[in-house]
């Protein structure tokens, strides 16, 4: 009887190791995920400001990759206004007659679509860092994301915006703001055949979907959820892109949003609301 009592009792030092072994470790993927939330978190200004540098130097050197032709970005271009078209939404040519035959309005769109694209965009980023920094890196990285997908998608999809796509649009921008698309030194700023996705749209719905869910003055918020349709409306009637080329956009921006998340989202007593 003895001896059977001695055989069942174990040490103190096999009881720890028992106990040990059967605590379930936390899955690889998980600890790969707390990594990137460590690399992704925010980080001071200066660092941030020098990330957004060496972004967009990296996306220079991206956009020049691949080569393709004005034919090439046409049909593209002219598989899209098919879609439209059977889907009973090709409506842009007649979206942007109208504010052609409204004065100023062109000129001050115009000037929109191009001022608007980065500056909302960056003073979207400066409030959320300053006001609201459990956020921010997760808004910033949803730019990152759909950035980075859109410049693939250029790459393999060129496509021409309405106003290079030899279908009668107008260069809004050109002809009624009096800055030149076409010029060289604008166009080595930018890629001409980027048209599919639109960011200037991805960006906007980010933007506004921030500013409605983080403001706490609800005029804010009104601007904040009014401002997405505004730039819907201005790429449009710009002629700078089509409604598929913004649901695209969207599209991109929303799955950018949800992979942020997983990777360099707050705590859960932080997440936002939206």
């Amino acid at each position: 009887m003895a001896a059977t009592i001695s055989m069942n009792r174990t040490t103190p030092a096999r009881r720890t190791r028992d106990v040990r072994e059967a605590v379930p470790t936390r899955p690889a993927r998980w600890r790969t995920f707390g990594r990137m939330n460590r690399v992704l978190r925010t980080h001071s200004g200066i660092a941030e400001l020098a990330t957004a540098f060496a972004m967009y130097a990296l996306y220079e050197v991206v956009r020049g990759f691949g080569s393709t032709t004005l034919e090439s970005a046409r049909a593209h271009t002219a598989d899209i206004v098919a879609l439209e078209r059977a889907s009973g939404v090709f409506v842009e040519r007649s979206v942007q007659d109208a504010v052609q035959a409204l004065p100023a309005v062109p000129a001050l769109l115009g000037f929109a679509y191009m001022s608007l694209h980065f500056g909302a965009t960056i003073a979207m980023l400066v409030w959320v860092y300053r006001s609201h920094r459990a956020q921010f890196a997760l808004v910033r990285t949803t730019i990152v994301a759909a950035t980075a997908m859109s410049l693939v998608i250029y790459v393999l999809y060129p496509a021409a915006p309405p106003r290079l796509a030899g279908l009668g649009f107008a260069d809004t921008v050109t002809d009624s703001a009096g800055i030149n698309l076409s010029s060289e030194s604008l166009g080595s700023l930018y890629n001409p055949f980027a048209a599919v996705p639109s960011l200037h749209f991805g960006y906007a719905l980010l933007v506004g979907g921030v500013v409605y869910g983080l403001a706490r003055r609800s005029w804010v918020r009104w601007i904040g959820a009014a401002y997405p349709p505004f730039m819907l409306f201005t790429i449009v009637a710009t002629g700078n892109h089509f409604l598929l080329d913004a649901a695209a956009g969207g599209i991109v921006t929303v799955l950018a949003y949800a992979a942020a998340r997983r990777v360099a989202a707050p705590t859960p007593a932080l997440r936002p609301s939206y």
